[in-house]
């Protein structure tokens, strides 16, 4: 079980969504009313906009083409 007041094991790096596009993990942080971890990311393509999503579904498995796979695979670290 992990510390809810420590942040989620999440590292800053370069992702994969389980779709094939790359995001780049800038930071973890906290909900101001909730609490809840969220994962700041922002697009390797298009616009780069910045997103938050809940660390809790960043990290989690999806079903994708029959397979279980995580929705998002770290696949380079911030200095890479």
């Amino acid at each position: 079980m992990t510390d809810p007041n420590q942040p989620p094991p999440i590292e800053p790096g370069v992702y994969e969504h389980h779709r094939g596009a790359r995001y780049e993990v800038l930071t973890t942080a906290r909900h101001s009313e909730t609490e809840e971890w969220v994962v700041v990311y922002r697009q390797l393509y298009g616009d780069h906009g910045k997103w938050v999503r809940p660390a809790g579904m960043f990290a989690e498995t999806v079903e994708h083409e029959g397979r279980t796979v995580p929705r998002f695979r770290r696949i380079v670290d911030r200095a890479g």
